[in-house]
């Protein structure tokens, strides 16, 4: 497995697969052709039936400035969904090309190369494999962790923990309309303000930590900077639970530093064997693998043992399956921002389950890893992240 640094990257919303992977592939291919008088990009797949909702175009733009876009929505059996072709011109000729794949994440894959982020830090690739390492030499999951990562990982754990405060702050403290066209009112500041007469402490903090989820995903809404966990569409879960953690329930940084660690390890078994991305594998892959990831960290913050880690991860993913990637208009808006709270809620009961029941399950995560996988690929193309079924058809049918 590749090192855990790469689940986590700090860029702009709305989407990692949509819009940071492009940034920077398009970076990476003004860099090789900075002489090129003309510069063409040709998105397909999901990346052209939702790129413009998503804006794929800005964030191409940005990296690449006066590149002509181009939406090929015709072109079928593709190397990958999310796939874009990038042309440089000199003098009306061809200079060079890349074609280039945004796999997931912010992640991005040039075809017939190999990059730093490709190299395997970790022999193993299954979490059983994990597992019967930490208990033959009594490890935690964090002691696995730091011994085959370099020890950059814990500086570079603070800055990712950082930018995700400053989305949850200023999320909360935004109001107003969403841009998109959908009319879609920010409502973190809302439901962190309400209060209600005889409100239970549960209900208060089920509240506050949805407001946290809301806040986060606005601000990826908006397009403003938050931090792939896994991806910028289920952006909003881990850090309102481990926000959550520390700042209403006290737990030290230097916990929930190693939290994150843990969260990233889990989701990097799925991205290893399954896959992150919503246009590969519907939403499942995306909100799924955050609340599985969310699910790991709290049990790893509560101190419980690796077996109920693993089956608070299980849980989460387990009840996530065959869930659909169907962005109204292609924004990341609706369905996208209350399922990272409705998430983030159902990360904290698989932990609440796991802590009694881990002796009795019968599922293993690696089981339900591959388990997601299948249901993604039996999924209709429809259903991932293209805008062409579920709710975001549904949606038009209502309204117009």
């Amino acid at each position: 497995m590749k090192s855990i640094k790469s689940i986590y990257k700090i860029g702009h919303g709305p989407s990692s697969s949509h819009t940071v992977g492009p940034y920077s592939a398009a970076r990476i291919f003004r860099k090789r052709y900075p002489d090129a008088d003309a510069y063409r990009v040709t998105l397909y797949g999901s990346l052209a039936f939702t790129g413009e909702g998503h804006g794929t175009g800005k964030a191409v733009s940005s990296g690449l400035p006066g590149a002509e876009i181009v939406y090929n929505r015709e072109e079928k059996n593709l190397p990958h969904p999310n796939t874009m072709l990038f042309e440089a011109f000199k003098d009306g000729k061809i200079e060079g090309s890349n074609r280039i794949f945004s796999i997931g994440g912010g992640s991005i894959r040039i075809e017939n190369e190999t990059s730093d982020e490709e190299r395997e830090v970790y022999p193993q690739q299954y979490f059983s494999e994990i597992l019967d390492i930490c208990k033959k030499r009594n490890l935690s999951l964090v002691q696995f962790i730091f011994r085959f990562e370099d020890p950059s990982l814990r500086s570079y754990l603070k800055e990712v923990w950082d930018a995700m405060q400053d989305s949850v702050r200023r999320g909360l403290g935004e109001k107003g309309i969403l841009p998109g066209g959908l009319g879609v009112e920010r409502k973190a500041r809302i439901l962190y303000e309400k209060r209600c007469y005889n409100e239970s402490a549960d209900v208060t903090m089920n509240r506050v930590i949805a407001a946290y989820a809301y806040a986060v995903s606005e601000e990826n809404a908006d397009e403003q900077i938050v931090v792939t966990a896994p991806t910028c569409g289920s952006c909003g879960v881990l850090p309102a639970v481990m926000y959550h953690m520390q700042y209403d329930r006290g737990f030290p940084e230097e916990e929930i530093l190693d939290a994150l660690a843990v969260a990233a390890l889990i989701g990097n078994v799925i991205r290893t064997n399954a896959s992150i991305s919503g246009a590969e594998c519907g939403c499942q892959a995306e909100i799924g693998s955050a609340s599985s990831m969310t699910a790991a960290a709290l049990a790893s913050l509560y101190g419980l043992n690796i077996d109920q880690i693993e089956y608070a991860a299980e849980i989460a993913m387990e009840h996530n399956l065959g869930l659909t990637c169907d962005p109204v208009k292609g924004l990341v808006q609706i369905p996208c921002i209350e399922r990272n709270a409705v998430a983030a809620m159902r990360s904290i009961t698989s932990v609440n389950l796991s802590r009694f029941l881990y002796s009795t399950r019968k599922i293993s995560f690696d089981e339900v890893v591959a388990t997601m996988y299948q249901t993604g690929k039996d999924m209709n193309e429809k259903y991932r992240e293209t805008s062409h079924g579920g709710l975001a058809q549904m949606y038009y049918a209502y309204t117009e």
